[in-house]
């Protein structure tokens, strides 16, 4: 017959563990880790791989920014329990084809503070070195876009073709365009040369102009307007599509509800509202997966349609990336 313990023997042995506890050295409270892993976060897209990688996060006044009342900006912010300024992801993604693996935008590197630059620590994290990259797509050339390219004088990407837009080179890469921009936005101009000129002295640079295919199942699409050569990418496999949008939007909590709303960053604002109102509409209607640049990490996820606004519904956390196709 089992013995089961008694009131008397679970109090003595209760007593006993107490008493062993409190002769025990006390364990020191720990120092707070700071910071997070390398981020990434991987799903499929029928028959092809994506990968989201993180660059880091960077604080921004996005209520001085935005073309809204600071105050009313603000208080948005607030209402989705946002402090400003804003925490803002910088997000990158890789696609493995089977055949090619295309990154799309490279991170800030060191052109956009100390916060960011992870790229090449994500990318690791994920499973792949930047020797193995076959082609890089730049959705435009701000420097949280291009940064990543270069390590001091070196390519990170050294096996890599490197494809952007004709309007953007020909905007960012020109010396008159620098000599003539305001001193505050001179850096974006050094930067993009510093970034994009080696590939181009090493043949490693193809521009594209304007909507076409760049590898099976990727398509680039004109979308002008944040910048003289905006684009985005379409992925397409078994039926699913992914379109990388870029910076078709920046503020989530304020663009989503009121696509209307442009940004200092805008090169043409006007046509930036109009491209952003376009897809949005487009998306939300087809369905398709979203992956954006600056949407909180992994920066993947759906658009519902709501009202004049839309609602943002990020990807499903998974572990296993084979299960998530399909969602």
């Amino acid at each position: 017959m089992t013995a089961f313990p008694t009131r008397t023997t679970l109090s003595l042995a209760t007593a006993t563990v107490l008493g062993l506890a409190a002769s025990a050295p006390a364990i020191a409270a720990s120092d707070m880790a700071e910071g997070s892993n390398p981020g990434y976060y991987r799903m499929m897209l029928g028959e092809v791989e994506i990968t989201a990688l993180n660059d880091g996060t960077v604080r921004l006044p996005m209520h001085e920014l935005l073309h809204l009342p600071a105050d009313q900006a603000k208080a948005i912010f607030e209402d989705a329990y946002l402090n400003v300024p804003v925490e803002t992801s910088v997000n990158a993604f890789l696609i493995n084809t089977g055949d090619t693996l295309v990154l799309v935008d490279a991170g800030a590197g060191s052109l956009f503070g100390p916060s960011l630059g992870k790229l090449q620590a994500s990318l690791a994290a994920a499973g792949y070195r930047p020797e193995q990259v076959d082609e890089i797509y730049l959705t435009h050339l701000h420097p949280d876009h291009l940064g990543g390219l270069m390590d001091g004088e070196s390519r990170v990407f050294p096996n890599a073709t490197l494809r952007a837009d004709q309007d953007d080179i020909d905007f960012w890469l020109d010396t008159a365009e620098l000599k003539a921009a305001p001193e505050g936005q001179k850096g974006f101009f050094q930067g993009a040369m510093a970034s994009i000129t080696p590939y181009i002295e090493a043949g490693a640079f193809e521009a594209f102009d304007g909507d076409g295919e760049l590898a099976p199942g990727i398509h680039a699409e004109e979308t002008h307007g944040h910048t003289p050569g905006h684009s985005i990418y379409r992925v397409e496999s078994d039926g699913e599509t992914l379109v990388l949008w870029g910076d078709i939007m920046h503020a989530a909590a304020v663009q989503f509800p009121d696509p209307d709303v442009t940004i200092d960053f805008d090169s043409a604002p006007d046509e930036a509202r109009a491209q952003r109102k376009a897809l949005f509409a487009t998306v939300a209607e087809a369905g398709d997966w979203v992956a954006g640049a600056h949407l909180s990490f992994p920066g993947i996820g759906h658009l519902r349609a709501d009202g004049d606004g839309y609602e943002w519904l990020p990807v499903n956390y998974r572990h296993d990336p084979a299960a998530a196709s399909g969602e």
